[in-house]
């Protein structure tokens, strides 16, 4: 619910979602479901019955788990602070051309990211060629290809914590992934074969796609980002 621009997080991701996929249920994983009473955006898709909440689990893994019970697969997966997550981005991931994979990242190169903002990101997943960060975008194709998602037991964010891509990954992989011996897909054709799915990167030109709100830094950044967009929408609108 952080105010981005006067409006909540939450209201830009489920907006974009649902109008990217109309037929689509959108359900919302949260601890305490009152914080989302009367948020204008929240209310319409409730009222039409596309928007759905249940109780989050103790972790990201056991959240996920719980609304795969009731979704629909193919299932895709963002984040509530995921401002900046476009139609396009979704588009691009809802299963076209996925029949032979089990589970899909979604990434954005250093240099996109730095395009789109300066300020850039602090950390970055490095490989052979090149670095990389997570866009929060997830697609599964059905119930099997929730083993692509048990890394997330350990609760996610892996460069901020130290030991999680051990635990989620192994050594082997962890050695890889240190020493960048290799790239950013034979990274994941490695990581595929530990968790017995095949999982594959998709990269995106549009960098803004790995900016999200995770705190004030990074909230000025996405504000910086859609007042300009509000003004170059204002110019093609006047002209």
């Amino acid at each position: 619910m952080t105010p981005v621009l006067g409006r909540a997080a939450i209201a830009y991701v489920a907006e974009t979602v649902a109008r990217a996929l109309p037929e689509a249920d959108v359900i919302v994983s949260i601890e305490q479901e009152d914080v989302l009473d009367h948020e204008p955006t929240l209310d319409a898709l409730r009222a039409s019955g596309q928007l759905k909440l249940m109780p989050a689990s103790r972790t990201l893994l056991e959240s996920v788990l719980a609304a795969a019970k009731v979704a629909q697969f193919p299932l895709l997966i963002t984040t509530a602070d995921n401002v900046l997550l476009s139609e396009d981005a979704v588009h691009s991931v809802n299963g076209s051309g996925f029949s032979k994979v089990d589970a899909v990242v979604v990434l954005a190169r250093r240099e996109a990211i730095l395009a789109a903002h300066p300020a850039g990101k602090g950390r970055y997943y490095e490989f052979r060629d090149g670095a990389f960060s997570n866009c929060n975008l997830f697609w599964l194709r059905d119930r099997s290809a929730l083993l692509a998602a048990q890394p997330f037991s350990t609760g996610g964010q892996f460069l901020k914590t130290k030991g999680r891509i051990l635990k989620a990954f192994g050594l082997l992989n962890a050695i890889l992934f240190a020493t960048r011996l290799l790239s950013l897909r034979a990274m994941f054709a490695s990581v595929s074969r530990r968790l017995k799915v095949k999982v594959v990167p998709i990269i995106l030109a549009d960098g803004r796609l790995a900016i999200d709100v995770d705190d004030l830094n990074s909230l000025k950044m996405v504000e910086d980002i859609l007042t300009q967009d509000a003004l170059e929408q204002g110019k093609v609108a006047s002209a």
